[in-house]
């Protein structure tokens, strides 16, 4: 069959009610990100793909392909490295994830953030750079940040070229797709450990499920009752840990870690000017706020993740006394100077 026929059958089989296998899924994606499937194909199957839930044997092909076509950064250790890269689509905080990520580099954990920009105009990669970090840099420079900052951020325009193939009709479409949840599945690093946040709940066990078997060393999946891609500070959350071959469902909530539960809208950013805001004052010392109790606890399942605390709860006081030391803004400047040390590059 050639892949044409393949990418036509799949369709009438996903219209039909069927799933598609690892294999199958493998076989449309190489014909989409190889640029042989028309916009009007691509726009079919992702439209069809879009109205239930992928399996996590679809997410595993699919990922299986993306992670064959990423430019990727290599580093020793990998399995070592971790991500705090979600998908987006949810309610919009401050950029949680992205300040978690600082923190747990200046707790000693080297960080390969994977992100974007966002369509709100607040992504990660927005905020990076209004806080001065050069984003458009190459892969040595990538590799020199992890080594002397433990941070490196992988703006995902410059990994994965061959999505270019499917922008126009991601564009169109105007609906998160399969590409929403593939993005965290892909980091450029190869990072073996991920607290990846999806913008559902149904989401939540496949994605697990192909963390698992893409061989992930320790990761959650995580969604909160009050619908963030994030643990948040204002609900109960949703986690699903990947670990050791087994699958372990969590619901955490901010007392346990000694904190306060919030209103949502005391860490909703509404501006790229209070996201910046609101980054800088949950990692500032002497700032007590609810953006510091969220940051905290992303912080904290992040360092649990890295194997540097028993426990969730460990790993919280960890980043409290991280960020009370006034390591995790120092760790802040040293990326700020590092990254504006050379002419930016897309790598």
């Amino acid at each position: 069959m050639s892949e044409p026929d393949l990418l036509i059958a799949s369709i009438a089989k996903l219209k039909d009610g069927g799933t598609l296998s690892s294999l199958e899924m493998e076989g449309v994606f190489r014909t989409i990100m190889s640029g042989n499937a028309s916009d009007g194909f691509i726009g079919a199957f992702l439209g069809i793909l879009a109205t239930r839930v992928p399996t996590h044997e679809e997410l595993l092909g699919a990922a299986i392909v993306m992670r064959e076509c990423v430019t990727g950064v290599r580093f020793p250790n990998a399995n070592a490295l971790l991500d705090t890269c979600g998908t987006g689509g949810a309610p919009k905080t401050f950029n949680v994830s992205t300040a978690a990520s600082v923190v747990v580099a200046a707790s000693g954990v080297r960080v390969a953030k994977h992100g974007n920009k966002s369509r709100t105009g607040r992504g990660s990669a927005e905020v990076l750079e209004a806080l001065g970090i050069q984003i458009n840099i190459d892969h040595e420079l990538q590799t020199k940040c992890l080594e002397e900052v433990g941070i490196c951020f992988c703006f995902a325009p410059n990994h994965h070229k061959s999505v270019a193939h499917v922008m126009p009709v991601r564009r169109a479409l105007k609906f998160p797709t399969i590409f929403n949840l593939l993005g965290p599945l892909t980091n450029p690093c190869s990072a073996g450990r991920q607290l990846l946040g999806v913008w559902e709940q149904r989401y939540v066990e496949p994605v697990a499920h192909a963390l698992h078997s893409l061989g992930t060393v320790k990761s959650a999946v995580v969604h909160s009752e009050d619908g963030l891609d994030e643990i948040s500070i204002a609900s109960p959350s949703h986690l699903s840990i990947v670990h050791g071959g087994t699958i372990q469902k969590k619901i955490i909530s901010p007392e346990e870690f000694g904190l306060h539960t919030h209103q949502l809208s005391e860490v909703t950013a509404t501006s790229l000017d209070a996201a910046t805001e609101m980054f800088i004052q949950s990692m500032t010392p002497t700032h007590i706020s609810a953006s510091k109790d969220m940051l905290l606890m992303s912080a904290g399942t992040s360092l649990y993740l890295a194997d540097q605390t028993e426990t969730i709860k460990e790993g919280v006081e960890v980043a409290k006394e991280t960020i009370e030391r006034g390591l995790a803004m120092r760790t802040l400047q040293d990326w700020i100077e590092i990254t504006n040390t050379h002419t930016p590059s897309t790598g």
